[in-house]
């Protein structure tokens, strides 16, 4: 307990500095940056600048062409000054200074880091056209053998009480059967039309979907929900040129970043030293024996 309240207090003073540090480079900036017609928006005391709305298109996802509907920057621009408002009442309340909530800023801070990290160690490995073709040629279902699927089927959400559901029917013969189990057992669930994109479903998985007999039911999970379905159709959607090699780009730097985080881990446990009886759990191997 007192070596965590020291990792607090340090961290209430890491925390602080930082804080009058933002305030004092705001309260210098503020009014050049009002002339410049950098700032958007005031709640109070606190700025919105141009920077923070364009920081918020960015964390949306919100595209070059979007970013000047008005409709798009009344969504993003509301949610940017109401959390801003917010702000404010939680640091008037010194929320700030509560063990828990340093701790979780803390956490937050580390998490930002260790993902600018990953992206930008993967993005320094970046494929070129050969690794991209090689990519595309490599994984068909999601390029030149793309397809979609037309599927009836019934979703619910997922949650502890449904996960023994799925599994206690989960070489269901037939939807109606799924349907009438959800029904008798009080699970909502809606039935309907759908598709998918085998370029979204794993290899082996597609390959299952390919052997289908007629009246097979899958299981597959979307989200929060899980979906049980049926395949009634399918017709060829190929993904080339451009678009395609944009996707492999994608694809692949997702795939750049779970390496990295692969070796990160081997990395961090190869450092590690565990103390007391975490010496114990943390030892590799089952950790069950004994």
């Amino acid at each position: 307990m007192k070596g965590m309240s020291i990792k607090i207090a340090r961290l209430a003073v890491l925390l602080a500095c930082g804080a009058v540090a933002l305030a004092g480079c705001g309260k210098k900036s503020d009014q050049p940056a009002a002339s410049k017609g950098q700032v958007v928006a005031r709640v109070g005391e606190e700025v919105v600048t141009i920077q923070d709305l364009e920081n918020e298109f960015r964390w949306a996802n919100v595209t070059p062409d979007k970013q000047k509907e008005p409709e798009t920057v009344k969504g993003v621009l509301g949610q940017l000054v109401v959390r801003k408002y917010l702000l404010r009442q939680a640091m008037a309340a010194k929320l700030d200074r509560e063990p828990g909530v340093l701790l979780d800023l803390l956490r937050s801070r580390e998490q930002i880091l260790e993902n600018a990290y990953l992206q930008r160690t993967a993005a320094a490995k970046a494929p070129g056209k050969a690794d991209i073709d090689r990519y595309i040629a490599n994984n068909p279902t999601k390029f030149a053998g793309r397809k979609l699927l037309s599927v009836e089927q019934i979703a619910f959400p997922i949650g502890p009480s449904t996960q023994s559901f799925v599994e206690a029917n989960k070489n269901a013969k037939s939807l109606d059967e799924i349907d009438e189990k959800l029904t008798a057992a009080g699970i909502p669930h809606g039935r309907q039309m759908g598709a998918l994109n085998s370029g979204d479903l794993p290899p082996e998985f597609y390959g299952l979907i390919e052997a289908k007999k007629a009246d097979d039911v899958f299981f597959v999970r979307s989200g929060q929900n899980g979906l049980f379905f049926k395949v009634k159709g399918q017709e060829p959607r190929p993904l080339e040129g451009e678009a395609a090699a944009n996707l492999a780009r994608q694809l692949m730097r997702a795939d750049a970043v779970k390496a990295e985080l692969g070796i990160a881990a081997y990395s961090a446990n190869l450092e590690a030293k565990y103390e007391g009886e975490y010496a114990k759990i943390m030892q590799p191997g089952d950790s069950k024996k004994n």
